[in-house]
């Protein structure tokens, strides 16, 4: 059954014919099982980190299957709505290996196929259990972008059944799961702003070799260096073959034209319009309604986002999404302060918002480069666009203040002279 899925809701699924579990069958020595490593596909968010799965070919039993675990049912009661929670269940699909070559030359892909170096037994267990876990009782799993996803699932099938201990070799740099992910969506720089805004700082621990197989990539070059441990004489390299069976087409598959406009120039940009709409407000002296309508648009855009951080870091079981410093500047509460704005008794309310808002910013943007998390550079315009909004009003508001209190004492000192 092939369905379609919405690129922007799917992370790392190929779509194309699910078979049937393959029916159980004892494998000849000549049977072959291999990792498939697919390269990233500019076409669609989803497909920027690759693919990976797993394929089992006898050609004496006439088995030849692709174990997938990339594939969801975007038809589920709520889909969006359990997407966004991060209660997304994923499938693990078998198609034939022809269907599976046939996707990715269509697109342009690079496909690396990995001979893993085991047993008659190995094989033969591995093969049971990736069809028994493609029953359709079984095949459901809970996805996780960080630790359970279409690239962990066959390493952790290929270590529970391997003879011996996978030995993998040491990580040669100090690597954090944010940094794995800007490696895959470098050349798409508002899509890899809008990530760093809704991961927190559990994305910037470093991370071991195998944590870092969440990505295809790295765990086709974990297994390339890695070796099996029978015994304590015995120990053998885990891939016997690595072969490149379809070559990447740059011109199907390159990424796609950006554009010039990215986030941090339009973060400048914005915050040049902040000064200006602040000393209009100033020599004005509030005498105009257009301070007032930016700092509505200004403050309810940024609750908007508020209210997206906190529920993701709240209601979520996405990874790595609390604590959230960007919390500080993109919070639920300015989107409460933007409709007070236009409240007149509620003017002491917006008053101590104000002034929390500008304490905390101020706080925030000293100590920018001592927060815990990696943030982008955009963050500093774009948070400094609430701040100066927040210190002019409380300066105006002040003002008001002196120039009321100057007013009511004239009036007391004239009444006191008789005047």
């Amino acid at each position: 059954m092939k369905r379609r899925i919405p690129a922007v809701l799917s992370l790392l699924l190929i779509c194309f014919s699910v078979l049937k579990a393959p029916a159980q069958v004892q494998l000849t020595d000549s049977a072959k099982i291999s990792l498939l490593t697919a390269s990233p596909w500019h076409g669609a968010v989803y497909a920027l980190f690759g693919h990976t799965a797993i394929l089992v070919q006898d050609d004496t039993t006439g088995v030849n299957a692709v174990f997938n675990y990339g594939f969801f049912d975007s038809s589920q009661p709520n889909f969006i709505y359990h997407f966004v929670k991060g209660e997304t269940d994923y499938i693990l699909g078998v198609t034939s290996y022809e269907d599976f070559l046939s996707e990715y030359s269509y697109k342009g892909q690079e496909v690396t196929v990995q001979e893993l170096n085991l047993s008659p037994a190995g094989k033969q267990q591995l093969y049971e259990a990736l069809s028994i876990n493609a029953l359709p009782q079984n095949r459901e799993y809970r996805y996780n972008f960080f630790y359970d996803n279409c690239a962990t699932r066959p390493r952790d099938m290929v270590e529970n059944q391997t003879e011996g201990e996978i030995l993998y070799a040491d990580t040669l740099r100090e690597q954090t799961y944010r940094d794995l992910v800007h490696e895959c969506t470098e050349d798409y720089p508002w899509l890899l702003f809008g990530i760093d805004l809704v991961i927190g700082s559990e994305a910037d621990r470093i991370i071991g070799v195998r944590e870092k197989m969440f990505i295809p990539r790295y765990l086709m070059n974990s297994f390339e260096d890695a070796s099996v441990q029978k015994n304590d004489t015995l120990r053998h390299s885990l891939v016997k073959k690595q072969e490149v069976v379809l070559k990447l087409d740059s011109e199907k598959n390159r990424p796609k034209v950006s554009t010039p406009l990215t986030p941090f120039i339009i973060a400048i940009l914005l915050l040049v319009t902040t000064l200006f709409t602040s000393l209009f407000q100033l020599i004005k002296l509030n005498t105009t309604k257009f301070p007032l309508f930016y700092d509505t648009l200004l403050f309810g855009i940024a609750g908007l986002g508020g209210v997206i951080l906190f529920f993701l870091m709240f209601f979520s079981e996405h990874p790595a999404m609390i604590p959230n410093w960007n919390f500080v500047w993109l919070n639920l509460f300015a989107l409460i302060a933007a409709f007070l704005f236009w409240v007149n008794s509620a003017k002491n309310i917006v008053y101590f918002y104000h002034f929390i808002n500008f304490a905390l910013l101020t706080l925030f943007l000293f100590l920018w480069w001592l927060i815990p998390q990696t943030l982008p550079a955009a963050t500093i315009p774009f948070s400094m666009n609430l701040w100066l909004r927040s210190g002019v009003n409380l300066l105006l508001w002040k003002k008001k203040k002196q120039k009321d209190k100057r007013f009511r004492s004239s009036r007391y000192l004239k009444a006191g002279w008789g005047q």
